[in-house]
């Protein structure tokens, strides 16, 4: 067992992983807060909102820590604390949020707004996404595997290693920031390799990974379901094979992310000659919050002592307003007080320097005990024209139950808010190469809703009065992204979209239509 033996080696032990197994997340999460602080405590930052105050309440052991925390911080969007502090960060001033000067940021996807965000990564955030990646790794024994599946390649599909520098500071996807300092130790097992890695050209470096792709053993695929889907139907193609498996018979588990992955199975495992082990992942361009750590099991669990402080937000009208805006006043909860089955908006404070944070993410607790998580869908993908309060998680679900009932593969998909009449109607569009009726697609989904969504059905009797659904070609919708600079690497397509995105999407997919 290649890896494992070698991470045993190096001398990385599972105490981490036991350190949390035993001890309770309330604990777990009051220490990381307070190493956060004690590190961060020479900031700018720290002085203005009084670290050394809270740090002090701390020491009683109690829960005034997080209470004066929660006093005397104020909660953070992206657009607040990079005009009041990151941007600092990209003049190459030190010591702003985090000690020292940071060097790399990373480009969001920028799925929820119209450009993309710089999230500054620092040699700690560095350092713990690879102690969570070894973490990761290392749960794999609890899998039943064979041994010879560890001496296999690795192919991580991301961005490129090859960041753009702006005179401060160096920029790109957090995939291509972290693959370009890998340890030695993993170095034998990655793929592609540095060269193809550095290639900037999405299309290029796709072209190059099937070209060499014969010559590897690939025991473990990482990606984004979408790319990889893409890249494994051109390496079928190029070498006239009938799976993927008859290139990389040893390929057993899939590693994803950043978007759920039930919209792409069924035609992702037409590609495959054997089941594969899926195992999600959280790992998000602030940090690796959580992942997939036992067999048969769809939830995550979060990591709570490796550079994070979580707090929850309930993802309700009183605290967010209808374009999933956090309002000032949010009621926010530490990790003893959550419950299971409520969606909450995540608050994050790490070892890059982000405090109290809306990361923008919704998830959902199936287990306190444990920290285990789903994710439920983004706070500002969600639909609520009229009160349908219509969730990505809806959405996913909506769509793998039509697609199995008419046996059809929709590979991509996004939903709009229209004006209908003096009313609201919802536009699906859908990406698939198979023969459907839309109308027929349509009402499949919009029924699967309403069972799906109780305040989603009430408002299909009143003020939601249409459900209309257009079938378009899957490339429509990775070409758009690609006239957005959105293609490859961490970019997921939104489920939603509004504003200038909605505009662009509905320009775009009309003037395809008029050629």
């Amino acid at each position: 067992m290649a890896i494992i033996s070698t991470l045993l080696k190096k001398g990385i032990r599972l105490r981490e992983s036991l350190e949390q197994e035993y001890t309770s997340p309330l604990e777990l999460q009051r220490r990381e807060l307070k190493k956060l602080m004690i590190q961060a405590a020479h900031t700018e930052i720290a002085k203005q909102y009084n670290f050394v105050d809270i740090l002090k309440a701390s020491k009683r052991g109690d829960h005034s820590f997080y209470e004066r925390y929660k006093a005397q911080v104020p909660i953070y969007d992206y657009n607040k604390i990079y005009d009041e502090w990151w941007c600092k960060l990209l003049e190459g001033q030190r010591d702003v949020t985090w000690p020292g000067k940071v060097m790399h940021f990373a480009l969001s996807s920028g799925t929820s707004d119209s450009s993309s965000k710089y999230i500054p990564i620092t040699k700690d955030m560095i350092k713990a996404i690879r102690r969570t990646g070894v973490r990761q790794i290392l749960s794999l024994s609890k899998y039943d595997l064979p041994a010879s599946l560890f001496t296999k390649g690795i192919l991580m599909l991301g961005g490129s290693t090859d960041l753009e520098f702006n005179g401060t500071y160096f920029s790109g996807d957090l995939s291509g920031i972290t693959a370009g300092r890998l340890p030695i130790w993993f170095q034998r097992f990655y793929k592609p390799g540095k060269d193809i890695s550095r290639n900037k050209n999405w299309g290029d470096k796709l072209d190059q990974i099937v070209d060499k792709a014969k010559k590897w053993d690939i025991g473990i695929i990482v990606g984004v379901p979408a790319w990889l889907q893409i890249l494994l139907e051109k390496i079928i193609a190029k070498y006239e094979v009938d799976n993927i498996h008859d290139i990389w018979p040893n390929l057993r588990i899939f590693v994803h992310g950043g978007v759920s992955f039930e919209p792409y199975k069924k035609g992702f495992e037409k590609l495959l000659g054997k089941p594969l082990i899926y195992m999600e992942t959280y790992l998000a361009s602030e940090g690796f919050l959580a992942f997939q750590a036992l067999p048969n099991r769809k939830s995550m669990r979060l990591v709570l002592n490796n550079g994070i402080f979580y707090e929850f937000v309930p993802f309700t009208e009183e605290n967010f307003d209808e374009e999933g805006n956090i309002k000032s006043e949010a009621k926010t909860l530490k990790i003893d007080e959550v419950e299971v089955g409520v969606d909450y908006a995540l608050l994050i404070s790490t070892c890059a320097g982000t405090w109290r944070y809306l990361i923008g993410d919704v998830i959902r607790f199936v287990s306190r005990e444990e920290s285990e998580i789903i994710i439920t869908g983004r706070t500002k993908h969600y639909l609520s024209l009229c009160g349908e309060h219509l969730s990505v998680d809806n959405m996913n679900k909506a769509i793998e139950l039509a697609s199995e009932k008419l046996n059809v593969t929709i590979r991509e998909f996004t939903v709009l808010g229209v004006p209908h009449a003096n009313l609201f109607a919802h536009h699906w569009y859908v990406g698939t190469a198979d023969d459907v009726n839309p109308k027929k697609l349509g009402r499949e989904i919009d029924s699967s809703l309403k069972v799906l969504n109780d305040d989603y059905a009430v408002e299909r009797k009143h003020a939601l009065k249409a459900v209309k659904l257009t079938v378009l070609p899957v490339a429509t919708f990775y070409e758009w992204m690609k006239e957005q600079g959105k293609e490859g690497g961490q970019n997921k397509f939104p489920r939603v979209l509004k504003g200038e995105k909605a505009t662009s999407w509905q320009s775009y997919v009309s003037k395809q239509s008029e050629v």
